[in-house]
C-alpha cells in the first residue's frame, strides 16, 4: 500500500486524502484513502476521487473480505473501454482473490476495476492504470479551466 500512496503523492497536482476522527469525515472511511487531481490542495467541488484504497468492508460491499488481517483494495476508475479490454480476459471472478484485476463489486459498470492486495502479477499494472486515471482526472480539471 505505501508504495501506491507514495506513487501517487508524487503526481502533479495529486491530492491524497486519508480521513480520521479530526477530519470530520464519516468514522466509515477512516483509515481509507481517495485521490483526488487538486493543484490547490482542495478536494474538487462536484467531483470525485479517481481512486481509493479501503481497507475494510462497507456496507453492500463485502465480497471482497477487507476485514481480515492485512487486506485492503485499491480502486480505480478506468473508464468503460479499459474496464472491459481488462475484464473480458476471463481471468478471476472471485471478488476477495487478491493480486487479480477484477471489476468492482459495486462500481464495475461505471468503469471501476479493483485489486484486492496487489502483488507481483498486478503492482506495476496498477500504478499505471494509477497514472492513467490521475492524467484523465488532471484533463478533465484544465477542460474546464478553459
Amino acid at each position: 500500500m505505501q508504495q501506491i500512496l507514495d506513487t501517487v503523492t508524487s503526481f502533479d497536482g495529486a491530492l491524497v486524502l486519508a480521513p480520521d476522527a479530526s477530519s470530520g469525515a464519516p468514522e466509515l472511511a477512516w483509515g481509507d484513502y481517495f485521490f483526488y487531481y487538486a493543484p490547490d490542495g482542495r478536494v474538487p467541488a462536484n467531483g470525485q476521487p479517481y481512486a481509493t484504497i479501503v481497507t475494510k468492508n462497507y456496507p453492500g460491499d463485502t465480497g471482497s473480505d477487507l476485514d481480515g488481517d492485512d487486506r485492503w483494495r485499491v480502486n480505480v476508475h478506468v473508464g468503460r473501454a479499459a474496464f472491459e479490454r481488462l475484464t473480458s480476459h476471463g481471468g478471476g471472478t472471485d471478488p476477495a482473490e487478491p493480486d487479480v484485476v477484477l471489476p468492482h463489486p459495486v462500481y464495475g459498470r461505471q468503469g471501476w476495476i479493483a485489486v484486492v492486495n496487489p502483488g507481483e502479477r498486478t503492482s506495476a499494472q496498477v500504478l499505471k492504470l494509477l497514472r492513467d486515471a490521475h492524467e484523465r482526472a488532471r484533463a478533465r480539471a484544465l477542460r474546464k479551466l478553459g
